[in-house]
């Protein structure tokens, strides 16, 4: 498989309507991947918390309609990274959104760890609670955002629902980046999957974002990895590679907790 992470620079000089048009254009771009992976909430900037109401739109809304448009005239799966929802019953969600080439919705994830410790986005936004996969014709996605990362019992639930390619979107700041690289290739070993994991560039509401977006084969070796400016970080990998080292170290085969209490 080819995949394209689009390491977006997120700043508040750009309106969100421009970028919009300006990812599109960059999505299109990659026509010939078979993946394309956006960051994010980077229509807003995932540290802009005081943007999200303004800017929040309903899951078929204007970012929808932009990013089914360019999946389907570049004949390429999209994770079109994440919006703020608008639930029109209820709160908000960080919510991301995965387009088939034919420009189909394929899968829709709600953030389930909010990030924020009683502030931002932990107090703005409601929080997922369905873990959530995408069968590709090469691979099935486990989708995953950000803050997720930290969790690995969500990882072992993708896992355990089909999951090889392990897909994360991210606004991770710079201050952490070492957690960023540390995690994503212990989540790659410890479930055998490759992790493709991609973050925001530039600076919003004052905070410096990693980039730094990396995918990880699933014995945690990095393929590749992109600097801290906005860039296309384009890999080639094997699925198949999953199924091998699955078998070939079965360590998975090997759980006991979280399967069920073993007796005494």
């Amino acid at each position: 498989m080819r995949a394209s992470l689009l390491q977006i620079d997120v700043n508040e000089t750009e309106s969100v309507d421009s970028r919009r048009v300006r990812v599109a254009a960059l999505v299109r771009e990659q026509a010939g991947a078979d993946l394309v992976v956006l960051p994010e909430l980077w229509t807003t900037g995932a540290f802009a918390y005081e943007g999200f109401g303004a800017e929040a739109e309903p899951l078929e809304g204007p970012t929808y309609e932009v990013m089914a448009k360019a999946a389907s005239d570049a004949g390429v799966w999209l994770h079109a990274g994440s919006i703020p929802e608008r639930d029109p019953e209820g709160p908000l969600y960080n919510t991301s959104l995965v387009f088939s080439p034919s420009g189909e919705l394929a899968g829709a994830y709600r953030k389930i760890h909010r990030f924020g410790f009683d502030k931002g986005e932990a107090v703005l936004m409601g929080a997922g609670a369905e873990l959530v996969t995408v069968r590709l014709p090469e691979t099935t996605l486990g989708l995953a955002t950000c803050y997720d990362l930290r969790f690995p019992e969500l990882f072992r639930g993708l896992v355990d629902a089909g999951a090889e390619t392990l897909v994360l979107a991210a606004g991770w700041p710079e201050r952490r980046r070492s957690h960023w690289t540390l995690l994503a290739q212990a989540r790659a070993v410890e479930n055998q999957a490759y992790v493709l994991a991609c973050g925001t560039a530039g600076t919003h509401a004052g905070v410096p974002q990693a980039g730094h977006s990396i995918v990880v084969d699933p014995w945690g070796e990095v393929l590749a990895e992109a600097g801290s400016g906005e860039e296309v970080l384009t890999v080639e990998f094997d699925p198949a590679r999953v199924g091998v080292t699955r078998a070939q170290f079965p360590a998975l085969k090997d759980r006991v907790l979280g399967l069920e209490t073993p007796r005494r």
